[in-house]
């Protein structure tokens, strides 16, 4: 088979599974819609939530990491693998030792992703605008969006910490539910 062959079989694939699993991604879609707007209502315990969830994340791989570090003690890097996997241990037992401040953190992190992220988006706009004619003011947009919210986090901080996070994990969730609903109802009308 030739590529373009491969690539019409996958999405042949792919759109039958789907028109036969409609109902689960319509129940995907409808948990996650709710829990978003959850998390809109309440984005400081959703904040909560979502660190001590990490917290988690980090104390189990670190875990993991560290058993899988003495266990391949030989492999180059041991130590740099040792040092990583307790970072991640350690990360861990601070944000579940200490979720409140664990937020401010993890919102501060936030913030600086924001508005590195506008800044290098308004920057790659600013060098394409020539191949990309009027579209390049769409990206220049969407950077300067990146930055007020950087400012709105950061200029807020600490309150901002209470709602960030958690607002914005519930937009994610929100469309995230709302594009599985939109595919399950499209997969059952095919």
């Amino acid at each position: 088979m030739t590529l373009p062959q491969d690539i019409t079989k996958l999405q042949s694939d792919l759109d039958a599974a789907a028109r036969v699993h409609w109902k689960a991604f319509l129940a995907e879609g409808i948990l996650l819609a709710i829990l978003g707007l959850a998390a809109i209502i309440v984005p400081p315990l959703a904040s909560l939530a979502v660190t001590i969830f990490l917290g988690w994340m980090f104390l189990i791989a670190g875990i993991v990491g560290l058993a899988l570090t003495f266990w391949a003690r030989q492999m180059p890097g041991f130590w740099w693998s040792l040092i990583s996997a307790a970072l991640a241990v350690g990360a861990g037992i601070i944000l579940l030792a200490k979720p409140v401040q664990g937020i401010l953190t993890l919102t501060i992190v936030v913030g600086a992703y924001f508005l590195a992220e506008g800044v290098a988006t308004i920057m790659y706009a600013l060098q394409h605008r020539r191949e990309l004619s009027e579209r390049w003011s769409w990206m220049a947009f969407a950077g300067a969006l990146d930055i007020l919210i950087a400012a709105m986090i950061i200029m807020g901080l600490p309150g901002s910490a209470e709602w960030a996070i958690g607002l914005l994990v519930g937009i994610n969730l929100l469309f995230g539910g709302a594009s599985l609903i939109g595919m399950a109802l499209a997969a059952r009308k095919s």
